[in-house]
């Protein structure tokens, strides 16, 4: 009867929903039940909406506080000391006995809204007891006053909980391992079974624009989620009514599914563009305007865009005006000033009046699997592709992200990437402001010594960015400019020792290097302050499979191949324009061929070899150029360098080293890189004044070659 009661008043309040329930009964009779643990409500939750009677293993510490002593007398519970090796062995007795019991492996509620550290000891009772993992997420109470995030996230009295099981599961370490080894294992492979439950139960089956009014109910019209040097704060309500304006706008100019170029730096504005293309159901097309007029008109032609926006103030202060003039020759230009004179007052009246009211005529009837934008590949080694991201690709990998790094409606994020770059697009804008952050935008990350100043300035918590630009800021900070940084992300490049070094001695901050590429949205794999190896990028992201297709000469690792959800819809390429090419590659439809050689080691650490294009066969044997760059930076840590590759008629190919050191010389760099094959060394050093650089800070090997080859 009490448990009757407990659930109807729970589902009175909460509208609580169980997912899954079958998963329950799927998983026999020794169970054990992994959830997460995010506020005071969660056992009577789990106790009332479970169908049997469930055994609580609880902490002997918490068991003995106040609020528990209530619940003590409705609940079975199995105390345990984690500072007792006795105890988890009398869990494994107790879980042998063929019994239904659940335990929180955070061992405490979240103060971070996100998975906290995941305890080695259940990993163990798991793999020890042959128990079935059986993984339930509890969402929506972190949110109740009863969680511990009061000052962090906006508090509801009464949101929606939902209790997501997933399936049954069983954890088995490695049968060789034994002692701390087995247990670290189990822990780990816990860690990741309650990243991928997190990630399962997330909503991604949705659109964009939909995304965008769920975050506004969650935390509120009132919250500030973009800002750029106008200064002019936006928050979540001024933000949906000027992308609703600007979207009608569009919708009598465009036409339905169109792709529409987009030629506008980083600002708030052309956050309302982008988002008013989403919610008039057209497709932005991100234009790379550093490549120039033949770059743009190649992408519109690819992509078959026949309409581009920009503004007559961008185009004059990136002094564009020849490239726009061309551009003009091919497509219809719309300059958001000429726009902007077409709304009345009455369209801003109706703008204002739909915003209001979005959840009552708002639809969530697009397919979330139908295209979101157009991003387009570096083309630092060859022609741009068009790159089509679905919504769910998008969104998944956010979702992704946020199971493995904890974000919070506290952080502010100061975007400098451009838009039209991946990390720029889905994680520098569209991640924050689908997530309650604050994303301050900066129009470009070659102002070196500004871009610190803004950081101090706007009291940033986290910034990603490449190996190039962090370079270059930590060379110009003050030691005090970033005080507030949380996380720095680095990514598109290899990040050098002396780059993280100087920002470990310098500021007390490790950078955490990823991996991503456009296909993926972009983040494949990122170190975290729990699973960290320097000289890595990390483990992959959940739900993310992955196969190394083996390479001739390469006898650690292979080609990285992906699947996910992630992963692109597929390619738009200049020889078949506007047909869309969906993602395939030798181990199936939906798996993409990164071109990238990796070795992912005995944790899961992705260690990155190099791209395959940047390998080199000398004499028979693959030589990585990205190897031979890091044995420049070793010997003139202060210069650029870059590598490239020649025919040559005797062996193959031969390695140039191009750099700014002027007084380089081979000597100099074979007694450095002492004990290193002679076949990793260049044959020839080129001197240059500056190595050309993509506006994504990557290395422009285009230029380059047509430079050697001069």
């Amino acid at each position: 009867m009490l448990k009757t009661f407990l659930r109807s008043l729970l589902k009175l309040l909460y509208r609580v929903e169980v997912v899954g329930l079958e998963n329950y009964y799927n998983a026999g009779n020794r169970v054990l039940i992994v959830a997460n643990h995010c506020s005071f409500l969660d056992p009577p939750l789990l106790a009332a909406f479970l169908p049997d009677e469930i055994t609580f293993a609880i902490n002997t510490h918490i068991a003995k506080q106040w609020y528990m002593k209530p619940f003590l007398n409705v609940a079975t519970f199995f105390p345990v000391d984690p500072t007792h090796p006795m105890s988890l062995k009398d869990l494994i007795h107790h879980l042998q006995n063929d019994t239904k019991t659940l335990i929180f492996p955070e061992g405490r509620i979240t103060t971070t809204g996100s998975l906290m550290k995941i305890y080695d000891g259940t990993g163990m009772v798991a793999d020890k007891s042959d128990a079935m993992i059986l993984p339930i997420q509890i969402t929506g109470a972190k949110y109740t006053p009863f969680s511990k995030l009061r000052g962090i996230v906006r508090l509801h009295w009464f949101p929606k909980i939902t209790l997501t099981i997933l399936p049954p599961t069983h954890i088995h370490a490695r049968k060789e391992l034994t002692g701390k080894n087995r247990r670290k294992s189990s822990g780990h492979i816990l860690a990741d079974l309650m990243a991928e439950m997190q990630f399962a139960a997330s909503g991604t089956r949705q659109t964009i624009f939909s995304s965008l009014l769920n975050a506004r109910d969650i935390h509120g019209g009132k919250h500030i989620v973009a800002e750029d040097l106008e200064r002019s704060p936006i928050s979540y309500d001024a933000l949906i009514t000027r992308s609703l304006i600007i979207g009608n706008a569009l919708k009598k100019i465009t036409a339905k599914n169109e792709n529409v170029g987009v030629m506008l730096p980083n600002s708030t504005k052309t956050l309302f563009v982008l988002l008013g293309l989403q919610y008039g159901e057209r497709v932005p097309a991100m234009l790379n305007f550093s490549t120039g007029a033949a770059g743009m008109i190649s992408a519109c032609q690819t992509a078959q865009i026949q309409t581009v926006l920009s503004s007559r103030k961008f185009i004059e202060l990136a002094h564009l005006e020849n490239d726009i003039a061309a551009l003009s020759e091919k497509v219809n230009v719309v300059y958001l000033e000429d726009l902007a004179q077409t709304i009345s007052t009455a369209d801003k009246l109706r703008g204002a009046w739909q915003s209001k009211t979005a959840h009552f005529w708002h639809k969530n009837d697009v397919n979330p699997d139908s295209p979101a934008v157009i991003l387009f590949t570096s083309g630092s080694e060859g022609t741009p592709k068009g790159v089509v991201l679905s919504h769910t690709n998008i969104l998944s990998n956010h979702q992704q992200i946020s199971a493995r790094i904890d974000f919070n409606p506290q952080d502010v994020i100061l975007n400098f990437l451009p838009m039209f770059h991946s990390f720029g697009f889905t994680v520098g804008t569209l991640l924050p402001v689908l997530n309650g952050m604050k994303t301050f935008f900066y129009p470009t990350p070659l102002h070196f010594s500004i871009i610190p100043e803004m950081a101090y300035e706007t009291n940033a918590t986290l910034m990603f960015g490449t190996n190039t630009f962090f370079a270059a800021y930590g060379k110009k900070a003050h030691p005090y400019d970033f005080h507030k940084l949380r996380y720095v992300v680095a990514g598109a490049e290899k990040l050098h020792d002396a780059t993280r070094t100087l920002w470990a001695d310098k500021f007390g901050i490790r950078i955490l290097e990823g991996y991503g590429v456009t296909e993926t949205a972009p983040v494949i794999a990122v170190n975290t302050p729990m699973d960290y190896k320097a000289g890595t990028v990390g483990r992959l992201l959940p739900h993310i499979e992955y196969r190394l297709e083996p390479v001739e000469g390469i006898d650690e690792g292979g080609r990285l191949h992906v699947k996910g959800a992630n992963v692109m819809l597929g390619y738009l390429q200049a020889d078949k324009q506007g047909e869309l090419k969906p993602t395939e590659s030798i181990y199936g439809v939906g798996w993409h061929d990164t071109g990238d050689i990796v070795h992912v080691d005995e944790e899961g650490f992705l260690h990155i070899r190099g791209r395959c294009k940047r390998f080199a066969k000398i004499g028979g044997e693959m030589v990585s150029l990205t190897f031979v760059e890091q044995l420049a930076m070793q010997a003139w840590e202060k210069a650029h360098h870059a590598v490239i590759s020649l025919p040559d008629t005797k062996k193959g190919e031969q390695i140039i080293l191009i750099t700014t050191q002027k007084d380089a010389t081979l000597q100099t760099l074979a007694k450095s890189a002492e004990g290193v094959a002679a076949i990793n060394l260049p044959k020839k050093i080129l001197f240059i004044d500056a190595i050309p650089v993509m506006a994504t800070g990557k290395t422009d090997y285009v230029v380059l070659m047509k430079w050697v080859n001069g």
